[in-house]
């Protein structure tokens, strides 16, 4: 225990923030083919899917994605007599009330597909696809204008996963490293584009949200020519049990499994790069020439006289190994261990810098 305290001044105390970036690749590969589904968890309530990186049973498997579709109770395929009619209405509400929020008269606004909310504009409600993001993969956020996605939008499925008999269409969030919205209540979210070379609300065909971790995807990018001039869209076997080639019958009559199914199945490529901020508190602990040039440990004197001293004439010497951090009333809060002992005598003045992560 301490002997000397020395007070540490707002001179003495400064603190950084550092971001730190880590690039995440995801193949069409790991979603939906290398395992033959066996990494791919389904649930009893039929209201998402989740999937991992190795067979969901192994022990060493990590959560990566939850896939899940909805629609807006005013959107034109909304009806009594579509299947999980209700489900896929309260994904969306769910969905929407926690990443767009609430009117002033409390209704659940929906998606927007301009990011401007209040403006009114068109609105993604007919048919979203939600991509869920595992906090292991995006940490604190993901990075701004890092994310693509490539998914495979037309012709005939291959028998062999992934699809690669299809048109690609490359998403990404071009531009939203220093265009991007912040009236979400879920925190900061951008557009995401269909071109980095022009990127307007025409080429939007979805919304990524940065600290939830959640991308929207708009049913437009399955429809005709989505992908491009003369792309041509074949719904039929876009996934595992759509019943037709019109894709608002594929979102009536399919389950929410079905639907996450089938467009995992069409994913090419996902990447982006995940955040972790780092706050780090640094103190400046010095020690100046008449300051600390004695130890506290017992063995320091024997018979009340300095060991390490000769004569009495020579100077005290002590050698730093260790630095606490104490609170105002003199309480440890923390320790921090030099990698060897520094020598203190009163012909020398030391600074040590002390950081704190968290």
């Amino acid at each position: 225990m301490a002997t000397t305290f020395k007070t540490l001044t707002a001179n003495d105390v400064t603190n950084t923030r550092t971001l730190l970036h880590e690039a995440i690749p995801l193949t069409g590969t790991i979603v939906s083919g290398t395992y033959t589904d066996q990494n791919v968890k389904t649930y009893t309530h039929g209201m998402f899917e989740s999937t991992f990186d190795y067979p969901f049973l192994s022990s060493s498997a990590n959560h990566i994605i939850d896939i899940t579709a909805g629609y807006s109770s005013t959107s034109v395929v909304s009806s009594s007599t579509a299947i999980q009619n209700s489900k896929k209405i309260n994904i969306y509400n769910q969905m929407a009330s926690v990443l767009v929020g609430h009117d002033v008269t409390g209704g659940i606004q929906q998606f927007d597909q301009d990011g401007n909310i209040a403006g009114g504009g068109t609105k993604i409600e007919d048919a979203v696809f939600f991509m869920n993001f595992s906090r292991l993969l995006t940490k604190d956020e993901i990075k701004k204008g890092s994310f693509t996605t490539t998914f495979l939008t037309g012709g005939t499925p291959s028998t062999v996963q992934p699809n690669t008999n299809h048109s690609a269409l490359t998403l990404g969030d071009y531009g939203a490293a220093t265009s991007y919205y912040v009236n979400s209540p879920a925190g900061e979210y951008a557009i995401l584009y269909t071109s980095s070379a022009t990127p307007n609300a025409n080429s939007g065909r979805g919304l990524l949200y940065y600290q939830a971790g959640v991308a929207v995807f708009s049913g437009s990018v399955f429809e005709s020519g989505a992908a491009g001039a003369g792309a041509v869209l074949d719904c039929t076997n876009l996934g595992p049990g759509f019943p037709s080639a019109s894709f608002q019958n594929l979102m009536t009559g399919s389950t929410i499994e079905i639907l996450a199914a089938s467009i995992r199945n069409r994913i090419q490529n996902i990447s982006f790069n995940n955040t972790v901020e780092l706050n780090s508190s640094i103190y400046f602990c010095r020690a100046n020439n008449n300051e600390f040039n004695y130890s506290s440990n017992p063995t320091y004197l024997n018979s009340s006289e300095i060991r390490v001293k000769n004569t009495t004439s020579d100077n005290p010497v002590a050698y730093i190994t260790t630095v606490g951090l104490y609170s105002s009333d003199n309480e440890l809060l923390a320790v921090a261990k030099l990698s060897e002992p520094l020598k203190k005598d009163p012909n020398t003045e030391l600074t040590i810098r002390v950081r704190l992560d968290y």
